[in-house]
């Protein structure tokens, strides 16, 4: 953890980044002139944002990002569209490639050229623009920059234009060793080599015996994993799965409850009012699990005929206690719904008297997004009142087959559960990491949103403190290698941050995670972090910076 790579944003930083500025582009390249100072204030400096790559609280490497037009290159060789050999839809210039002398022949200037790459992608830029100096020419050619149109500058500080795009990058030396991403997202999964390989198989007919018999064993697996009786593959995501078991309580007479102690409890409530169902909330504060006394309490009034609760509360990482709600609904009379979206895959869940249960391919069972399931324990008529792809009957009756289905998508799960057929070693290995990121990070000084004892091991979730941004941390962490999960809108809104333990991660890359947060952090301390476009004046000691911007 020597090298740290991130957006610069405070004081100390930007004035370290004038100084290196200064010692290359007035000292070393005679492009500027001098000055007392000994500082070199870019002329788009309130315009660039800043990719940096520190040891320690030192300053060693730098590239500046910058997507106004027109760039300085427009201005130099005339509108860069009309020069490049092929069609740029979204490029953005790079100015100010700069490393110290003693770290340019290691790894700081390939992590930072990984980190730019990175940073270009996840905004949705696809050609990065430089001037080179002749002088390194040759290590921007490994890099995988690709000279086009003329000199510009001078005889002492000749520059040579240059592109990157993905291609030229993944072929030069600093693609082909660059690492994937380290996944630590509640979705998509890490997808295995060999689910990999049967994902680009080539299809084969959804009516053939071939697929219905690649389908009934996906079914018996899912149905050995749960306890279910039955399940439905559905072609969509866990929303069509939750809209199918709506479908199904809204057949019911008698008023339902939801459970709801965060967002997904809360899109419940969205799925049943859309079908127009009557039914109350029982609430509780997003940190906290519901609690099995209130929920004794309304059952026990004989208003209700079904419950829906969300087992793994993915938003909070708050495992609802499902196994007292199926005692208690039992107990009742009453249907028991839950979303296991996040569940399935990543702790032990018994369906048992769970009347309906939704899940996915693309989080815990480490396949591709694209197929979801409705787990039954009951045999399910087909109901013409209900919309042909949203009734569960159809599915029954056709023996899952009632439409036409990715075969692809099947057989790539089928592969994928091969590593359930000893579910609690995965278990076990998935609350181990979650266990460690706990202990490491509260001894750091976080704080954990879900209690011990209610947490699930799927998806840990730091609360930043005030003055601490989880969306400038989210970014940097994605420049050091890391995926984690903070840009959906109800982590931005409540400045949190998730770390998902349910893909498989070498040792060595948690423990660089964990090394990370901490250093990373303890940047902040000078930061104001607002959501500001651009910069002030260094001097006046405000800064911001603009975070990486992609489709959100």
């Amino acid at each position: 953890m020597s090298l740290i790579y991130k957006i610069a944003e405070t004081p100390l930083e930007f004035e370290q980044i004038h100084e290196l500025n200064y010692r290359t582009f007035v000292e070393e390249i005679p492009q500027h002139g001098r000055n007392e100072s000994h500082k070199l204030v870019d002329k788009f400096h309130d315009e660039n944002t800043y990719i940096i790559c520190k040891k320690a609280e030192r300053v060693v490497g730098m590239a500046a990002v910058r997507s106004e037009r027109p760039f300085s290159l427009d201005n130099k060789i005339g509108p860069v569209e009309q020069q490049l050999p092929f069609e740029a839809e979204n490029p953005v210039e790079v100015r100010l490639l700069s490393i110290e002398q003693d770290y340019r022949n290691g790894r700081a200037f390939l992590g930072l050229m990984q980190a730019l790459v990175q940073y270009c992608l996840k905004a949705g830029y696809d050609t990065a623009l430089i001037s080179g100096t002749v002088r390194e020419q040759k290590l921007y050619g490994q890099l995988g920059f690709t000279p086009f149109a003329q000199l510009t500058g001078t005889e002492e500080a000749a520059f040579q234009p240059m592109y990157l795009t993905k291609e030229t990058f993944d072929a030069g030396i600093a693609g082909r060793i660059s690492k994937p991403l380290v996944n630590f997202l509640p979705g998509p999964a890490t997808i295995a080599e060999d689910v990999r390989k049967a994902m680009m198989a080539e299809p084969i007919s959804h009516r053939s015996f071939e697929f219905e018999s690649v389908l009934n064993r996906v079914k018996t697996k899912l149905i050995s994993l749960t306890g279910a009786k039955y399940v439905q593959l559905l072609q969509g995501t866990g929303t069509l799965a939750n809209d199918v078991v709506a479908a199904q309580l809204s057949m019911h007479s008698g008023r339902g409850l939801i459970l709801v102690n965060g967002e997904f409890g809360s899109r419940l409530t969205d799925h049943a009012k859309r079908f127009g169902m009557e039914f109350d909330t029982l609430e509780s504060e997003w940190c906290q699990p519901l609690k099995e006394k209130d929920i004794t309490v309304s059952l026990s009034s004989g208003r209700y005929s079904w419950l829906w609760l969300a087992h793994c509360e993915t938003s909070t990482g708050i495992m609802n206690d499902l196994s007292s709600c199926q005692k208690l609904c039992s107990q009742y009379g009453v249907t028991l719904a839950v979303d296991c979206v996040s569940a399935i895959g990543t702790t032990a869940v018994d369906l048992t008297g769970v009347a309906f249960a939704s899940g996915v391919s693309g989080k815990g069972l480490l396949s591709y997004t694209g197929l979801s399931f409705v787990f039954h324990n009951e045999v399910i008529a087909k109901n013409e009142k209900l919309p042909r792809y949203l009734d569960l009957g159809t599915y029954a009756e056709a023996q899952g087959i009632p439409y036409s289905q990715s075969s692809n998508l099947v057989t790539a799960l089928d592969v994928a559960l091969r590593k359930f057929e000893h579910p609690e070693a995965v278990f076990a290995a998935i609350s181990n990491r979650a266990q460690k990121v706990r202990k490491v990070l509260e001894d750091a000084g976080f704080t954990i949103l879900a209690p011990e004892e209610s947490a699930a091991d799927a998806i840990v979730t730091l609360v930043l403190p005030e003055g601490f941004s989880a969306i400038e941390l989210g970014d940097n962490l994605f420049l050091n290698g890391f995926n984690v999960h903070y840009e959906s809108n109800y982590l931005r809104e409540r400045n949190w941050l998730q770390i998902s333990c349910m893909n498989e991660v070498a040792e060595k890359e948690l423990d660089r995670l964990l090394q990370l947060l901490p250093l990373l952090t303890s940047m902040h301390e000078q930061v104001f972090t607002t959501a500001s476009k651009g910069k002030t004046d260094y001097k006046e000691g405000v800064v911001g910076h603009e975070r990486i911007k992609n489709s959100r």
